[in-house]
């Protein structure tokens, strides 16, 4: 099954409902500037406390909503409604604005954690009523100050992270580009230049991945930004240049799932996460070509890759707490 289900959204809904409000185990991205910032999770982020860390309870949240839109009668509707009403509150979200003004908390989750919390707010925009309609019009003062932080910091960029982890610039301009394109005309445009001075150089990838903690692609997370922000004739142009022998499946490395030697070990649990997000983007990638053999290698490879990992997005809870969220991404793409 290489696309999405309701019997699937009932499974991914039932896990994240299960961890977005789990607050142990935590990883905090929390720097404390006396004895009087120490404290918990909860305290700190009253509504994105649980997912064993803040970035993955964001897109514990973004997952459920869209699941939600996707299917507004399934079994777990009333029970995410249940969950924005209570958790998305002016009080709340006027914590985590807090939170985020300290001046300790100028990188707090750059960049993942940025571009995750605007495609959140982008997708509860699309609700056009009940829970989650109210949650985007109270959670938006949290996402306007995320916003600035694109503003501020990408004109500092003078050079891209170029990972697979959560530092990778080409993963939170993508992310970010949904909520900027109807909300945000400059900061879309900001967006758009900066990829563009970033990326649209680049040429014949060597795609010397994965890397042992990757969850993403370095190569097809480039690619996949460049997509979102040229047109599809420019892109087309480009990633000829950028890839040139993907038609023949080549480099190798980007059309071959990871191998995962130990799910309950947290870093290498991220190539199953590798594995959906090559999916996605590999099927978006192919929606933008031309070239009808590179389009298919592109989408035989999508479909090995979920084939690989769909079976164990469930089971410990150090893959538990954030896969399904990668699997949707590649399902839906």
């Amino acid at each position: 099954m290489t696309t999405l289900t309701r019997d699937i959204a009932e499974k991914f809904a039932a896990l994240a409902l299960a961890h977005v409000g789990r607050e142990f185990p935590h990883k905090m991205d929390h720097v404390m500037a006396s004895a009087a910032d120490v404290i918990g999770p909860r305290a700190a982020h009253p509504i994105f406390f649980g997912s064993y860390d803040w970035h993955s309870c964001v897109h514990g949240y973004w997952l459920l909503a869209r699941l939600l839109r996707r299917y507004p009668d399934f079994t777990h509707a009333s029970d995410i409604a249940a969950l924005f009403n209570e958790r998305i509150t002016p009080d709340n979200v006027a914590a985590e604005c807090a939170y985020l003004a300290r001046p300790a908390s100028r990188a707090f989750e750059r960049w993942y954690g940025w571009g995750w919390l605007l495609a959140l707010q982008a997708e509860l925009d699309q609700h056009e009523h009940g829970a989650g309609n109210a949650a985007a019009q109270t959670l938006l003062p949290l996402a306007e100050a995320f916003a600035q932080r694109f503003k501020d910091f990408l004109p500092l960029g003078d050079y891209p992270i170029r990972t697979g982890v959560h530092s990778s610039t080409a993963f939170a301009l993508r992310l970010a580009a949904d909520y900027a394109e109807p909300n945000d005309p400059d900061l879309f445009a900001l967006m758009r230049d900066k990829a563009f001075a970033w990326y649209a150089g680049d040429r014949a990838a060597q795609a010397w991945e994965p890397s042992q903690d990757d969850f993403l692609s370095p190569t097809l997370m480039e690619a996949e930004c460049m997509r979102r922000f040229l047109s599809p004739a420019a892109f087309r142009t480009w990633f000829n240049d950028f890839l040139p022998n993907a038609q023949s499946g080549e480099p190798t490395s980007l059309f071959s799932p990871a191998r995962v030697s130990d799910r309950t070990d947290g870093k290498i649990a991220h190539l199953d996460g590798l594995n959906f997000s090559r999916a996605w983007c590999w099927r978006s990638i192919a929606t933008a070509l031309d070239a009808p053999r590179t389009a298919q290698v592109a989408r035989d490879a999508a479909d090995l890759h979920i084939k690989t990992s769909l079976p164990h997005v469930a089971g410990d809870y150090m893959g538990e707490h954030w896969l399904a969220t990668f699997a949707l991404l590649a399902l839906e793409a």
